[in-house]
């Protein structure tokens, strides 16, 4: 009891020293860090401060009755950044008060009432036993109640409003954040951020439009489900396991003050305070057309200059305001149709027969929908009338899209947000808008004939029952004769070409949702005139180039030895394929599955593979900025293939041959999601050494497991031959005009202990010069110095730290877009996990002048590399009389280039 009574005076006497040491508040009545029970507070008792009644200890934050922008009507109890100026949070955002509304604190809690004495809003209730004893503001920004032993009563980190800051969690057990109204009207928005399993994803009215993952700059770390995500100095982070592993994370430049906002634009921001101002670091989605209402109901949303959007409406629609100065949807031209809205009933039921006539809108080709890239199809293998008659009959359902070459039947539910342009241009779907006709139109016939006119129609299905059903049985009759008749003749050019056919009824037996477009074997056979003009070759097949009946040119690649024999698992492979979408990856248009054919049809690169242009003795010498724009966005399409689609996919043969090129050297991978296609004979090739010499990651060698740190190795590779311009593993010319200039110079080469022979093995002249730090000497002789020394070691440092011997130590693709793009600082290679490249020289070398016969002098020197460096457990794999030396798989053996 002693104890109990004493605490109270103490506590004050602190409070009462803290105060008189505090010179940030300029008003008599401001308080610091501390207040106590039966405290009241009103804007306008604290005007002098702008209604800050409480400042935290190092003075950044203050707790206020504030009114935002200005405004004279709602006033809120804030907590503010007091630099910035920014609210952290809100309590009473629900439930404004006026400039005299009073939030109060007593030993039960707190509590927000208007001038009238109406409550709007309290904390929950605390147990009697343990009142408050002081309402605390601390360095963090974190409003704090705390009982007489200073243990927490409540937390206002723990009732997020839209902003979490630096030391606060947002936990998955019940928290969200949900954005204002507006800027001044902090009331609940339509947006909503929360956690599914393995992220985050913002929704909009039931809908969802955009996922944490969708940042290129996201990087995952485990696959354990997301519990929780905070911000820090160093950038964005979701946990897992009690917050003891991290799953994914967002790497940003170091920040003292950081926020997480779900804005009231619908956009996820995060912010940090530098200079005077907050500064966005991300902000997601960053294309402002994938925000759900940018455009208002059924607006059509285009992007213009600095990513501001500009609406209109679709054909058919027109804009709801009559004023052009402001734009909030549109609705039908036609004054006779109206949109239907949800009108479900207990039944579930819409149609019966008083319900007016629906009727579809079409949005024209090229229009998407932001929630299709989080929605399955409602229903599988449909025409078109049946997908708009399942609509139709379902109450919930506002309107369609409709994919014309798999049949995916895709509703819209709960609202109708805007639509934008599709970025896929071959895209075969259309959308549809239900609508309902008016109450006059429907029971008059409106302007479109007399009662006479409707009674003749309704009188026609009489009429009809007698005529319909013979006029039916000759259409099906003379339908069946062609195509029978079409079908021989197929089957007669299928067999001169000595290919089988299997009808189309095969394919339709079953359906597989997201397939691509499907092409017949004669379309192909006749698109690529008989499969003469041959543009590539390896492993998976030879490579045609081909014109489509739309004057489209394609690469049609002839799948060999295909693995999957039953086309149903072809078909779901192709799926996920199909389904990849990346301005870095080769774009697959379709495919063909029709009897023993297998056939995958991609869009064509007119400059064809990078090992052609990059290696080449003559022709022009691609510069520096291009060689910079094909690393960078090389890495960009493998990030996204390990983190950004459904499906992650490791590439597991990156090499120039499987970078394309296209108009101004845009870099494209090909190849990617293709292993599971490769026959027995060549998938257990695969499953030991997939893969192509130089370009293989050393845990290739011990069956260890395989991760898509093993693509970080074959691109660490590659990007050191954009450096030189040459082959990693080569033979050292006479001079720098030999052999298109693929060598390295005099003075990097003659006292590189890389030299073996003649040969030349680029990784560790670079590893050599790096330890020198003497990088302008790396670059391609054909460059005449027409690159500085800093853009080159840029290139070798992130390369040497791609091809780390431990996996664990590379780099992700995410971080390696990073580091090229400048976000994140550039990596340090560490020279014990590169020793190893010294014995890979001798390999090399070795390979080249012994053949088959020198296997056993391979396999010492990488067990020496093992002995002596004692940086792997491989030495047992490596001294087994079974190891095949992958220096012997050429390229041509595995896949070959284009």
């Amino acid at each position: 009891m002693a104890n109990s009574s004493v605490f109270p005076s103490l506590f004050f006497f602190f409070f009462l020293l803290l105060v008189s040491h505090n010179p940030l508040p300029a008003s008599a009545y401001s308080f610091t860090e501390f207040v106590f029970p039966n405290f009241t507070a009103t804007n306008v008792r604290f005007i002098d401060n702008g209604g800050a009644f409480l400042f935290s200890r190092n003075g950044s934050f203050k707790a206020a009755i504030s009114n935002p922008g200005g405004q004279q009507t709602r006033f809120y109890l804030c907590v503010i950044h007091s630099a910035s100026g920014t609210v952290i949070w809100s309590a009473n955002r629900d439930g404004p008060i006026s400039n005299s509304g009073t939030m109060a604190f007593t030993r039960d809690g707190i509590s927000v009432s208007d001038h009238d004495g109406s409550p709007k809003w309290s904390i929950p209730t605390i147990p009697k036993s343990s009142a408050a004893a002081a309402l605390q503001l601390t360095e963090s920004g974190n409003l704090v109640l705390l009982d007489k032993s200073n243990a927490s009563l409540w937390e206002s980190f723990d009732d997020p409003a839209d902003t979490i800051v630096a030391g606060q969690i947002l936990r998955k057990n019940g928290n969200a954040l949900f954005s204002s109204v507006s800027g001044e009207d902090f009331s609940t928005g339509d947006y909503r951020l929360a956690f599914s399993d393995s992220d985050v994803i913002l929704g909009w009215r039931g809908q969802s439009y955009w996922k944490l993952s969708m940042d290129p700059r996201a990087y995952t770390d485990s696959t354990s489900p997301v519990e929780s995500m905070a911000v820090n100095g160093t950038g964005l982070f979701l946990f897992g396991r009690n917050g003891s592993i991290v799953v994914a994370r967002v790497a940003l430049p170091p920040a003292d003050f950081r926020i997480a906002r779900l804005a009231s634009s619908g956009q996820f921001i995060v912010s940090s305070f530098s200079h005077g101002g907050m500064k966005e670091e991300l902000d997601g989605p960053n294309n402002v057309c994938q925000i759900p209402s940018i455009c208002g109901e059924i607006g059509w949303c285009s992007v213009s200059t600095g990513n501001n959007p500009t609406c209109q409406c679709p054909p058919g629609f027109r804009s709801k305001a009559s004023n052009s100065d402001s734009f909030n949807g549109c609705v039908p031209s036609d004054s006779s149709s109206s949109l239907v809205g949800s009108s479900c009933s207990n039944n579930g039921s819409q149609v019966n027969s008083s319900s007016p006539p629906i009727s579809y809108l079409s949005l024209g080709n090229g229009m998407d929908y932001f929630a299709l890239d989080f929605s399955q199809p409602t229903k599988y293998a449909l025409n078109l009338s049946a997908c708009q008659e399942f609509c139709t009959t379902d109450c919930a359902c506002l309107g369609i899209f409709y994919d014309n070459s798999s049949g995916s039947c895709y509703t819209i539910e709960n609202d109708l947000g805007s639509f934008m342009s599709s970025r896929d241009r071959d895209s075969d779907q259309v959308g549809y808008i239900k609508t309902v006709e008016s109450a006059d139109k429907s029971s008059s016939g409106g302007n479109r004939g007399s009662v006479n006119e409707t009674h003749n129609r309704k009188q026609f299905p009489l009429a009809a029952l007698v005529l319909l059903p013979c006029i039916a049985v000759a259409v099906v009759l003379a339908a069946g004769l062609v195509w029978w008749r079409r079908w021989k003749i197929a089957g007669e050019k299928v067999r001169l070409s000595h290919a089988n056919s299997f009808s189309s009824d095969e394919m339709d037996a079953f359906y597989i949702p997201g397939l691509p477009q499907r092409f017949d074997y004669e379309e192909l056979d006749e698109a690529t005139d008989r499969f003469k003009m041959q543009i590539g070759s390896g492993g998976f097949g030879s490579v045609y180039k081909g014109v489509l009946s739309d004057k489209s040119v394609v690469a049609v690649k002839k799948i060999t030895n295909v693995g999957i024999q039953g086309k149903r698992d072809f078909c779901t492979e192709i799926a996920i394929i199909g389904n990849v979408h990346h301005v870095n990856l080769v774009k697959l248009r379709g495919f063909c599955a029709q009897g023993r054919q297998r056939l995958l049809v991609y869009e064509y690169m007119n400059r064809g593979s990078l090992d052609r242009t990059l290696f080449a003795s003559s022709g022009p010498v691609l510069e520096w900025q291009e060689r910079f724009e094909i690393a960078l966005g090389t890495a960009r399409g493998l990030a996204y293939l390990h983190t950004g689609c459904e499906h992650k996919i490791i590439h597991c043969d990156v090499k120039p041959e499987n970078i394309l090129l296209q108009d101004q050297f845009q870099a494209k991978i090909s190849d990617f999601g293709l292993s599971k296609l490769l026959g027995p004979e060549q998938s257990s090739l695969f499953t030991t050494m997939r893969g192509t010499r130089g370009y293989l990651a050393p845990e290739w060698l011990t069956n260890s497991a395989i991760s898509e740190k093993t693509d970080v190795y074959s691109y660490g590779m590659v990007l050191l031959e954009l450096v030189s311009g040459r082959k990693n593993c080569s033979i050292k010319s006479a001079s720098p005009s030999q052999g298109g200039g693929h060598s390295t110079t005099t003075t990097t080469t003659s006292s590189s202990s890389a030299q073996f022979g003649g040969m030349v093995y680029f990784p560790l002249v670079a590893l050599e010069m790096h330890e020198q730090r003497r990088y302008v000497e790396l670059a391609d002789a054909r460059l005449e110095g027409r690159v500085r020394s800093e853009e080159v070691e840029k290139l070798v440092r992130v390369a040497l730290c791609c091809v780390h011997e431990e996996p664990c130590l590379r780099p992700s693709m995410v971080s390696v877009v990073g580091m090229l793009e400048g976000g994140i600082s550039l990596g340090e290679p560490r020279m014990e996990s590169l020793n190893f490249l010294r014995f890979y020289g001798r390999r090399f070398a070795e390979a080249s002048i012994l053949g088959e016969d020198g296997n056993n002098e391979q396999r010492e020197a990488l067990l020496n590399s093992r002995q002596e460096y004692g940086t792997s457990n491989y030495s047992s794999t490596i001294s087994d009389p079974q190891y095949i030396p992958l220096s012997f798989i050429s390229s041509q053996q595995i896949s070959g280039p284009r």
